[in-house]
């Protein structure tokens, strides 16, 4: 194979590399490194700055600057004569991504995002940076090339300074990372406090918090759900369920394929980026599930079905791993593979079919979408029966025969790209999610994927009692993250309440070993994003606040605390305990950018009652209907057959009697064996 391109030019370093983003740049002119100690060594031996660009593979604009800048050999011949140049997917390594987006923030006094641009010096302090550069100066920012220039200058002629500003910045940094003194354990104030302020930002027309761009911001809505099962807050349950129902009708829901797009550019969540993640969709597939305990929507199921059905098709792996993420370009476009002509509609479908589509998603109104058309629900099927004069049940077949012409029309486009990496964490999120829609639809086909990738990740990603971050096909690499662990942690004990597996609990328990002995913080509580013989970076940061996900330090805290009262172990409630303590501090003062910690929080002030079933499954059948009716945030309830032997902590106490048994534990202590239907029916009225 020859190691040039259709570009011309010749590999770089990036090519020996296994991650797809990385790889989408192993020809271009740019002398690319890694990150690694080689690269490091380099700038220090030359004494260049560092150019540090970090983004990920179904980034659009990512793309735009590799087009305009990163294959340019003009801008790669000055980036070559004066920096060393690293490139990171901040996938594989978002510790790399945290500082410097938290350092790109502390120097310019605003977000940041992708691609990142960060100039460092050879020790690894940025000293400036932004997101995207234009080629040609436009849009408020200078030209690349110019600003390459000025960079270089500056880092020549003003050393004093930069030394200054390096100094003050690692100190912030650090700074940053240190927790306040939290007196007294925190109440639920910092709950109540967090709605108050979701009902400030909330649109009551479109759903969502905020304006444009839009993101479905899972931790937010998860915490109105909750909010609402904790204390029965009316305004908290409508903001959610509504946000829920207005993004499953929006663009940013791919109503052929199945599946939500990464955010909407609009507030209306018609026009999305179009990337899809499987974060974000493991963790939407939770939450439609418990909005659906709520509600019993078709609608919701429906969702439920379409979202489960994308990820077992388009991105589970062969070996039973899922993969990242689908690109939001394809040919070069982004959402082209989305996107109708009217013309090209009509081809397709009959003149009943196309009068019934067009009116549902919009064909029959102006262009949404560059001249073009991207679905989304303007018109209910009660609604369009009534206009066309035939029953809502017709309506529907013709619908989803007109939807499914569409669908096998689009496969046979070229599709967006797809990046193949299994990430350790992002799995845990969607195991979590399979596994309650599984159990919320009874759908065996999302519960054994589930239950898959939980073994991928035992049996690929689980290597020498240590966890890793990434596989490509069945190699691991990358020692695993905090969130990693978390997530995989969380998923577990998801899929443990679906389906009892022995390993899958071992699994857990080897996860949570992990965290206490090489991520918790024994001087302050909680937990590091990295740990104890991760490499060493110029700060060691702790993830406590959410963003595209949830905090790694709330999910841990939740998932051992939730182990912690399985098990009976001290060691992981008071882990759980220290963690929600320490950084009290912090959600006190800004409770909404920390909802996974209230969620934390929630569980320490209200335990979770625990309900182990001993039994056949056929003879558990009516038990679990009974004890899975409606929405219970705070019970997890175990099936777990009566053959289960060598079972840890409390649940060996929890032994099978006759057919089928039931014990109600809470705070490391079980109830009386309850051996009848109404017996367990009238245990848990009036439960939480």
């Amino acid at each position: 194979m020859s190691n040039v391109a259709s570009s011309g030019h010749p590999a770089n370093r990036l090519a020996a590399e296994r991650s797809p983003y990385l790889l989408q740049h192993a020809h271009n002119p740019v002398d690319w490194h890694p990150w690694g100690d080689a690269a490091l060594a380099l700038a220090r031996a030359q004494d260049k700055p560092i150019l540090l660009s970090i983004g990920y593979s179904a980034c659009h604009w990512c793309h735009v600057m590799a087009h305009e800048s990163f294959e340019d050999p003009a801008t790669a011949a000055v980036m070559n004569s004066l920096f060393v140049n690293i490139k990171v997917d901040r996938e594989e390594r978002p510790d790399l991504d945290r500082i410097y987006q938290l350092a790109h923030q502390m120097l310019t006094g605003r977000g940041g995002g992708w691609p990142l641009t960060m100039f460092l010096t050879p020790d690894q302090v940025p000293f400036f940076g932004g997101t995207y550069f234009p080629r040609e100066a436009r849009y408020g920012l200078p030209a690349f090339t110019d600003l390459l220039g000025r960079v270089d200058e500056y880092y020549r002629s003003h050393r004093a300074q930069i030394d200054q500003q390096n100094h003050e910045l690692l100190e912030a940094l650090a700074g940053n990372q240190t927790l306040g003194d939290a007196k007294a354990a925190p109440g639920d104030a910092p709950l109540r406090r967090a709605m108050a302020e979701l009902s400030g930002l909330f649109d009551p027309v479109n759903g969502g918090f905020g304006g444009a761009p839009k993101f479905p911001q899972a931790p937010l809505i998860e915490r109105c759900l909750r909010e609402h099962a904790r204390s029965g807050d009316e305004q908290a349950l409508r903001m959610a369920l509504l946000t829920l129902e207005q993004m499953a009708r929006g663009g940013i829901h791919d109503h052929l394929g199945g599946g939500f797009c990464r955010y909407s550019v609009d507030a209306e969540w018609n026009i999305p980026h179009f990337e899809k993640m499987l974060s974000d969709n493991g963790q939407l597939l939770r939450l439609y599930a418990q909005a659906a305990q709520i509600t019993a929507s078709a609608r919701f199921d429906a969702v439920l079905h379409t979202t489960g059905q994308w990820a077992l098709r388009e991105m589970r792996s062969p070996d039973g791993g899922f993969y990242a993420a689908l690109d939001a370009d394809s040919e070069g476009e982004e959402g082209r593979f989305y996107a109708w002509d009217r013309a090209e509609v009509k081809a397709l479908l009959s003149a009943e079919e196309y009068a019934i589509l067009a009116r549902r998603f919009g064909l029959d109104s102006t262009p949404n979408f560059e001249h073009r058309w991207h679905l989304r629900v303007c018109a209910d099927v009660a609604d369009i029966a009534s206009e066309v004069g035939l029953s809502p049940q017709r309506v529907a077949v013709v619908l989803s025969g007109a939807m499914q012409k569409l669908f096998t029309a689009r496969s046979a486009r070229v599709r967006p790209g797809l990046d193949d990496k299994i990430l350790a964490g992002w799995n845990g999120l969607m195991i979590g999610g399979l596994a309650l829609a599984g159990r919320h639809l009874n759908e065996t086909t999302f519960i054994d994927a589930a239950a898959a990738a939980a073994d991928f990740a035992r049996r690929v990603l689980w290597q020498d009692g240590r966890l890793k971050a990434v596989a490509k096909g069945e190699q691991a690499y990358l020692a695993a993250y905090l969130d990693d662990h978390a997530y995989l942690l969380d998923g577990l004990l998801e899929l443990l309440q679906t389906r009892w597996n022995g390993e899958h609990l071992a699994f857990a328990v080897d996860l949570a070993e992990v965290m206490l002995a090489h991520f918790q913080d024994p001087d302050q509580g909680g937990f590091f994003h990295t740990a104890d013989d991760h490499e060493q970076l110029i700060v060691r940061t702790r993830p406590l606040g959410d963003d595209a996900t949830p905090a790694g330090s709330a999910i841990a805290a939740r998932a051992l605390g939730r182990l912690g009262h399985l098990l009976g172990e001290p060691r992981y409630l008071d882990a759980a305990a220290r963690a929600v303590h320490s950084a009290a501090g912090r959600f006190q003062e800004h409770p909404l950018g920390f909802c996974g910690l209230l969620t934390a929080l929630e569980e320490q002030l209200t335990p979770p009652q625990t309900l182990i079933l001993r039994g056949a499954p056929s003879a558990l059948a009516p038990w679990l209907a009974a004890a899975r009716t409606g929405y219970r945030p705070l019970r997890i309830t175990l099936a777990i057959p009566p053959e289960a032997a060598d079972l840890p902590g409390v649940l060996a106490h929890c032994r099978p009697q006759g057919e089928a048994v039931a014990y109600l534990c809470q705070g490391g202590q079980c109830s009386a064996p309850v051996t009848t239907l109404d017996g367990l029916v009238a245990a848990l009225s009036g439960q939480p």
